[in-house]
């Protein structure tokens, strides 16, 4: 192990829990992390699905999901959520930190790496790194690691395995699709994904590696994506990429209940705008145990994942996000229309 200073080793573990207060601030981080340092591509596709994490946990608070789910189920399904944005932060900005101090310093010092916990494999890759440069090996390593991470942490956590997938709140969010991951640009132009098999470690890593090709092998959308997150700070509402349908204020009364006001991803004549409330209105910020011990690494079939598989990829996701979101609000008003809730 390289000689280390004190105050570097604890200069990043102060960094690291600065920025790891909430959703907003990790989102942020990891975007100014990639205006420093673009040859990370996953710094900037980490910053856009960290979007979608905060999306997702305003949601639970915003116009649909609280008419279908209890004040309890909103909670556990907002810590599930959030344990894992916060468990990827806490793995991965080190591993950014260590890279930077390492340019400024001229010389590797990933064997710093176990000091923060970090897998053995992003040590391996890392130091590939330094001497090759392949952004795209980086970046899917990272989808690797950060998803095997959250595995044995968060998907197979007995707790979350019974208050969470195991429940129909869970089945609900896949049945609705509101499993997709989005990528905004100018106008209402919009690319993603949708995961189905979220309990799935080879699905989400190939979910991955698809978001990858979406933002990074088509250079026009990569700098309209990029354009765009730059132009609009991450707040958690929905608002921020289609202002036309969303707003951070609720326009409705309590108690009154509204016809349908979508249609084709248009508000209807005279229709409310859809409530989607800011992370800092919706949630208080979270004080997490520390993360559980343990490399993930335990076998070489991992490094199979790294193959560069998935050509460009178009990504269109407006139609299904229209259909999504319609859906939603059958679902919210009518809440007697699917039938495994009827089921239950």
């Amino acid at each position: 192990m390289a000689l280390f200073d004190h105050n570097l080793l604890n200069k990043i573990k102060w960094m690291t829990r600065e920025r790891n207060l909430n959703n907003l601030t990790r989102t942020k981080a990891y975007l100014e992390f990639y205006l420093r340092h673009p040859e990370v591509h996953w710094a900037f596709l980490g910053h856009m699905v960290s979007r979608n994490g905060g999306w997702n946990m305003t949601d639970l608070k915003g116009e649909f999901l609280t008419k279908l789910l209890s004040e309890k189920e909103q909670e556990t399904f907002f810590h599930f959520l959030e344990r894992g944005n916060w468990l990827i932060f806490q793995d991965v900005y080190p591993q950014f930190l260590l890279y930077e101090e390492s340019l400024k310093q001229n010389r590797p010092l990933f064997d710093l790496m176990p000091l923060f916990n970090v897998s053995i494999f992003m040590e391996t890759v890392w130091n590939y790194f330094w001497r090759v440069r392949d952004s795209y090996i980086l970046c899917i390593a990272l989808v690797i690691n950060e998803q095997s991470y959250l595995e044995r942490r968060v998907i197979q956590n007995p707790h979350y395995q019974k208050e969470v997938l195991s429940k129909f709140e869970f089945q609900l969010q896949d049945w609705l699709s509101f499993n997709q991951i989005l990528f905004p640009s100018e106008g209402e132009n919009l690319k993603g994904q949708t995961l189905h098999q979220f309990r799935s470690l080879h699905e989400r890593i190939l979910l991955g590696k698809r978001l990858y090709a979406i933002l990074f092998k088509n250079k026009d959308f990569h700098a309209q994506a990029l354009d765009w997150a730059k132009r609009h700070p991450h707040t958690g509402s929905r608002r921020d990429y289609w202002p036309h349908l969303f707003h951070y204020v609720n326009e409705g009364l309590p108690g009154i209940t509204y016809p349908l006001r979508l249609k084709s991803c248009r508000l209807r004549k005279g229709a409310r705008k859809i409530y989607s409330p800011k992370l800092e209105h919706a949630w208080k910020n979270v004080s997490h145990s520390e993360a559980e011990p343990g490399d993930w690494f335990q076998d070489l079939n991992a490094v199979d994942d790294l193959e560069d598989d998935i050509e460009t990829m178009d990504g269109e996701i407006k139609s299904e996000y229209c259909k999504t979101l319609g859906r939603l609000e059958v679902a919210a008003l009518a809440q007697k229309t699917i039938p495994f809730l009827e089921s239950k």
